[in-house]
């Protein structure tokens, strides 16, 4: 949801920055870039980890959160192509905010650690503001409101500046400041003030001495009101646009525009790492490229998939079909003239025994309870092939998911008619070191062994 479009949504992914101890600098500004913590949503280290479900319960439930999102980014798309509804059909409905991982930032002078969603899919960083009426009501956990009287380091922005204009929806306010409205595509929006602000990462890199890295003048939004639930403090845009937290640490410091991440499994205890700057380089072998192409919202991270393989043969050519390559999706979403062939020759190869889906959401599920599953014998791996000659190739983890003790289902569903938009979701993404370079123009993909690396 590129700022520029009045309808967006959420295309959700986040993290958990835990700020420790360390010299605070100007770091950012020597180019070498910093790495911060990625926590998934059900991970016992989130507030949001719920204790009643079991591991599969939990895979089922955000299963579908993802088709909730994926209609989300298809309205996104629908409304940025016919030029957008009116605000009353945004704020007319009321939704309750679906996200796969958190991120805490730290903002002002002294820092205040604000626990937020973090958004490839939007570019607007904005924190819930001690002022106003934000809608908390059915909030998962409590919130808390950021208060700019006590920092010595917050400010206003103008209305007559670029970084107003970027969010479409803004006006200017009885002191000339840029107030905006900025709304999602499943119906949540935000309203406040665009302010700048210092912003304190704490840099949790491998291998080197904690520290603790300082932007000064960030431009985020202190919103005054909500609607929608959002469960968390605020939410961090970490899309292609003028206002995203990436395009702005590329151009306030040399760091660029590149920002990666390694998705640890759902299944290993270990955190994720969300990588700015030179740490963001996919140097891993087998890193392959493919170049970002125009999507129907700008902000979105879209290429193009080419054809897809299952084993060693090539099932089904895309046609240069564009998909999206999304953090916050669990499941991968593809056209059913890409889908049907991949079930059909992996009904034909998997021999382990066919079993309903537990609620139907998924179509090719395999009774594997007490039997051995081996990557390459009981199940294929499939590869997807892109522009440019990048491939990305799916293990059997990436592609299945247990759902329920002893049941193992297909994770790629299909587009329909209502959503039409292909989607990488986060389980194809495990062990993948992912890089998106917005001054490149390119994303790169490279197997990694993420708890590792991280």
């Amino acid at each position: 949801m590129a700022a520029m479009a009045p309808s967006s949504v959420l295309v959700l992914l986040g993290v958990v920055l835990l700020v420790a101890g360390g010299r605070l600098c100007e770091c950012a500004a020597s180019g070498g870039g910093f790495s911060v913590e990625f926590i998934h949503r059900d991970s016992p280290r989130s507030p949001f980890h719920d204790l009643a479900f079991t591991a599969h319960g939990r895979a089922l439930a955000a299963a579908r959160r993802s088709v909730a999102r994926a209609a989300a980014i298809a309205g996104s798309a629908s409304s940025s192509a016919s030029g957008g509804g009116a605000a009353d059909d945004v704020v007319s409905k009321v939704v309750s905010r679906s996200f796969e991982y958190l991120m805490t930032v730290n903002l002002g002078s002294p820092p205040r650690s604000m626990l937020a969603i973090a958004d490839t899919g939007s570019d607007l960083v904005w924190v819930k503001c001690k002022k106003g009426n934000n809608d908390t009501s059915s909030a998962a956990a409590p919130t808390t409101q950021f208060d700019p009287s006590r920092s010595s380091t917050y400010g206003r922005v103008s209305c007559q500046t670029d970084a107003c204009e970027a969010l479409g929806r803004a006006t200017c306010d009885d002191g000339s400041n840029c107030a905006y409205l900025y709304a999602y595509g499943d119906g949540s929006n935000t309203t406040g003030v665009l302010s700048t602000e210092t912003f304190t990462f704490d840099d949790g890199g491998a291998g080197r001495s904690p520290r603790q890295v300082r932007v000064g003048g960030v431009k985020f939004g202190c919103s005054t009101a909500t609607a929608g639930s959002f469960p968390a403090d605020g939410l961090v845009g970490l899309g292609g646009g003028a206002v995203s937290l990436v395009t702005q640490l590329g151009g306030a410091t040399s760091l660029g525009r590149r920002f990666s991440y390694c998705l640890v499994p759902h299944s290993v205890n270990a955190s994720s790492a969300l990588n700015f700057g030179a740490l963001a380089d996919v140097t891993e072998p087998g890193a392959a490229s493919t170049p970002l192409v125009a999507g129907d919202v700008d902000t979105y991270y879209t290429v193009v998939l080419d054809s897809v393989k299952v084993g060693n043969k090539t099932v089904a050519s895309a046609a240069s079909s564009r998909i999206i390559v999304d953090s916050g999706t669990t499941l991968t979403f593809l056209d059913p003239s890409l889908l049907g062939p991949i079930v059909d020759e992996l009904s034909r190869r998997i021999t382990l025994p066919p079993v309903q889906s537990p609620d139907g959401l998924l179509q090719l599920c395999y009774d594997v309870a007490g039997r051995e599953v081996e990557a390459g014998e009981s199940i294929p791996d499939l590869t997807l092939e892109f522009g440019g000659g990048a491939a990305v190739a799916l293990k059997p983890e990436n592609a299945f998911v247990a759902v329920q003790e002893g049941t193992l289902c297909l994770a790629i569903v299909a587009t329909t008619e209502q959503q039409p938009v292909s989607i990488l979701g986060n389980l194809a993404q495990q062990n993948i070191h992912v890089g998106y370079d917005l001054d490149a123009g390119t994303v790169t993909f490279a197997g990694a062994d993420c708890a590792g690396s991280s």
